[in-house]
Parts: C-alpha cells; structure tokens; sequence
C-alpha cells in the first residue's frame, strides 16, 4: 500500500487516507479571497498572474471565498430547462455549486457538506437532475442531491442538504456513472469489502431509490475507471457495458453487462508502471490514454501518457507514448472530440491534439497554468478538468487555489 503524507496534508488531516491514494495535496494560503470578474485574456503568454497558451481566464473563485482548505475532483452540470451552467467543485469539506452561465457574473450558490469528516479525496458525477457525490471521508456512503435546486437559490452561499444517502458504501476514492445504463460505480472503496476495494454496482434509475446490484473485485482495488455502452471496433463487445479500471499496478477491463456475472476480459501493464492512475477512451473507443501518478516522481522523465490500442479488447497493445514539456505530475484527463485535455498538477491544464493519435502524432496546442510558482513534479496545482459544456467553458480545480473558468481564446 502506498501512503504519501506532505507536511501540509499532516497539518489540516492528520494523517493519510488508508486507500492507498496519492493524490496529496499540500495548501498555500497566499491567495486572495475575493472572486475574479470579468474575462482576463491570455496576452503575451499571460492572464493577469497566470501564463497561458491560447485560453483566456473568465472567472477564478479561491478556497478562502469557498470556505475551505484544499480542493480536489470538478464535474458540471448543464440545466436542461434552463441551459444555465454549475461548477461542482469539490472541495475538503464538501462540494460548492457556482452558477457559471454570466462570465461577468460567477455566483457561489452554497456548499453541500461532508457527509462525515473531512476529506482531501471527493467526487462527484450526475446522472439525470442529480449529483452523486463519494468521499474518503469514513463512513461517508454515497450523497445524492437534486440540482434542480440551484434553480432558485435565495442569498447566496446557502448550506445545502442532501435528498438521499446510500450507505451501502463507506469511504469512497472515485465514482463513475454511466448515464446511458442508469448505474453508479463507486471504486476505491475500503480494500477489505466484499469486493476488495474494486467496483461497486449501484442501480440509480430512480435516483432517489439506489440498490445494490452486485460488484466486482478479482483484479484488486480500482483507482479509478470509465464505464461505456461498448460501440468500438471489436465486434465481439458490440452493446455490452464496459468497465475498465485503473488498479494501481494494472489495467483491468471486464464485461458488467450481466450485473450478477461480470467477467475479465484482459488485463495489461507495462514499463517502467510505478501507480496505474487514470485514463479516458478516444471518441471512437479505439484508443484509451493513460495516466500513471508517479512515473515522473520514480523514474525522473517528463509528464507521460500511455496510449494503448484496445481494437481487440482481449489483446490490447501500448501504441504510443507522449512525453510533455515539463516535469509535472499528470493527473485527470478526458477526451472531448480530437483533444485530451489532461490536469498536469503543477503546470495546470494542458491540452493535447489527438486527431493523429492513430499514426502516432500527438501534440500539445495550449495550457492555462493555475500554479504559476513552478512545474516540479509535486503534488501541487490542477488536480481536475472538466471540459464539456457546450459554451466551451472549462472548469478547472485546483488543489491550492480553487476554482478557475477559462475558455478557448477567439
């Protein structure tokens, strides 16, 4: 098991998570309390203190305005009534909702608490009008909460509660939502479960009314992981429900289609492999691009992404590796259209053109850096990116700094 405990996460939680995580964060309490208005364009490679490569800076909401201490994962939400967009943000001591529709307006709405203690490790993922929320918190289950509710939000910050919680779970490291199937999966559970720290399956139709469903564990704790409706090019997995799991030392893929009878598929590894991490399929599901958390730390290269052919899910094969230009530790990283916009911790987001991915071309086309101190390879900066409103806003959350909204510069 790996535990890696910095000085700042000793001094706000007193100790490691015990899931073997090592997404920890330190805190730096430099940063100013007011939100940021207004567009800051990227000009000469800058945006007011941050430098940047073709993103511009609409709005910044630091933890002191969020009423915490260190932040962690990011998704949003699009009102579907109203097309108004949310930032979940999620942060040590819960997760805040920032109605982001108004660039020259950002508002906090309120934050929805822990469920227990506090935590450096929260996730969130929405399925329908409502957010699922896990935590490394102990005993924290699984937060639902209508965001239906964001809709009228009266003086603002309010302290919201949850409409449900599952405790079918306790701690919880990541949680992943196939919006097409209607299930949950929460993984990184407590390694001593009834399926061993790997995934568990969670019926969320009714989203107010969750059931278990069964799980999976033969390949060991799962990190993190993407399910998907299978539609790639192996015609033998043609409609069946993929799982495929970062197991710290592995990557396992595996048929959920038969809730009660998954079954492996393949598992893979590969060179110089120091913490399976987390990782995204191309659109097309031919390739799925990987993170692993400390390669850089432990074999001293520049910030590595695997990219492994997956045409034949029973054989899949590493395609290709790209190397970015700093040392940073990458982190988050998700595929929308021909880019990869991947969380570089330390040297922020950096965004990645994929659309040659096959003849084995990628190429970085911009970044926004919300740790301008340094790019070392720390556990500092952008942990999370969420990339996928169709305004073109993205979401960004930083470890040490908070909220960041940034869009693609004209």
């Amino acid at each position: 098991m790996r535990q890696i405990c910095l000085l700042g996460l000793l001094l706000v939680f007193f100790g490691c998570s015990s899931s073997g995580d090592d997404d920890t964060p330190s805190v730096d309490s430099s940063n100013p309390d007011n939100i940021q208005f207004g567009i800051i364009p990227c000009d000469n490679g800058m945006a007011g203190d941050f430098p940047c490569s073709g993103y511009d800076l609409l709005a910044r909401l630091t933890l002191t305005q969020l009423s915490a201490t260190s932040a962690n994962d990011i998704w949003g939400w699009t009102d579907g009534s109203t097309n108004n967009e949310y930032a979940l943000v999620g942060l040590d001591n819960g997760t805040a909702f920032v109605d982001i529709t108004d660039d020259e307006n950002p508002i906090y709405l309120g934050k929805l608490p822990t469920a227990t203690s506090l935590s450096p490790w929260r996730d969130v993922k929405i399925y329908q009008d409502y957010a699922f929320i896990v935590a490394e918190a102990s005993g924290h289950g699984m937060q639902i909460f209508d965001l239906t509710k964001l809709r009228n939000v009266s003086d603002p910050p309010q302290t919201f509660t949850a409409d449900q919680r599952y405790t079918g779970i306790g701690n919880a490291h990541n949680i992943v939502i196939n919006e097409t199937m209607g299930f949950a999966y929460p993984v990184g559970t407590a390694r001593n479960d009834a399926f061993n720290g790997g995934v568990h399956f969670i019926n969320i139709q009714d989203p107010l009314n969750p059931t278990a469903a069964g799980g999976y564990g033969a390949d060991g704790y799962s990190h993190d992981a993407q399910v998907i409706s299978y539609t790639g090019p192996d015609a033998d997995y043609s409609g069946k429900e993929i799982f495929i799991g970062a197991n710290e030392d592995q990557i396992a893929i595996v048929d959920i289609t038969d809730k009660a009878n998954p079954t492996r598929i393949s598992t893979l590894n590969y060179n110089q492999l120091s913490y399976t991490h987390q990782g995204w399929f191309t659109e097309d599901q031919r390739y799925f691009l990987l993170g692993d958390e400390l390669d850089e730390r432990d074999f001293g290269f520049n910030s590595r992404t695997l990219v492994f052919d997956l045409q034949d899910l029973d054989n899949p094969v590493l395609h290709t590796t790209y190397t970015g230009p700093t040392a940073a530790i990458d982190h988050n990283g998700y595929v929308l259209g021909d880019e990869f916009f991947l969380a570089n911790y330390s040297a922020g987001i950096r965004v990645l053109d994929i659309s040659q991915i096959g003849s084995e071309i990628i190429t970085e086309t911009g970044f926004f850096d919300t740790f301008p101190s340094n790019n070392a390879t720390s556990f500092d900066g952008a942990w999370s990116v969420y990339p996928y409103f169709d305004s073109g806003k993205i979401l960004i959350n930083d470890i040490n700094s908070g909220l960041f909204v940034i869009k693609k510069s004209n």
